[in-house]
């Protein structure tokens, strides 16, 4: 039996802090750990934000 996945809104705070963490560079593992949200959670909302996250090629 496949896992419940427990959504949360993303609030206007959470979205300050990503956006902060992009300018800071902060690796998205770390983000992920203090936020308590996937990797690829942050990379989505990032994208549709259209900032960046972690090191730049």
């Amino acid at each position: 039996m496949a896992k419940k996945i427990a959504r949360r809104e993303w609030t206007k705070a959470d979205m300050k802090e990503l956006k902060a963490h992009s300018k800071a560079r902060t690796p998205v593992v770390k983000i992920a750990k203090m936020s308590k949200r996937t990797i690829g959670a942050l990379r989505a909302k990032a994208v549709t934000m259209g900032i960046g996250l972690g090191h730049q090629r």
